[in-house]
């Protein structure tokens, strides 16, 4: 598990370290990341809008959440249930 800020790596690491996160958070300072999955400024804030995206071992994106606003965020339990039998 990965996640992205669109930050540049200084605000990337204070995110991990506010959050306490126990992943890697990637960098994404000019958002080309976030623009591939077609989740930058979908609310009109120039952020990554939330969104949780699984991926297979063949890289193909296999379940997706992207929020309706900026605390819309599936529950871990929801991420868990759509997880890919191993």
């Amino acid at each position: 598990m990965v996640a992205l800020a669109v930050q540049d790596q200084a605000g990337a690491l204070a995110s991990a370290n506010d959050t306490g996160a126990t992943y890697p958070i990637l960098a994404d300072a000019d958002h080309s990341v976030a623009d591939a999955y077609g989740v930058y400024n979908l609310l009109n804030d120039r952020v990554a809008t939330p969104a949780v995206f699984i991926i297979n071992k063949v890289g193909q994106i296999v379940w997706s959440h992207i929020g309706q606003n900026i605390n819309d965020r599936p529950t871990n339990d929801l991420i868990l249930a759509n997880l890919p039998p191993q």
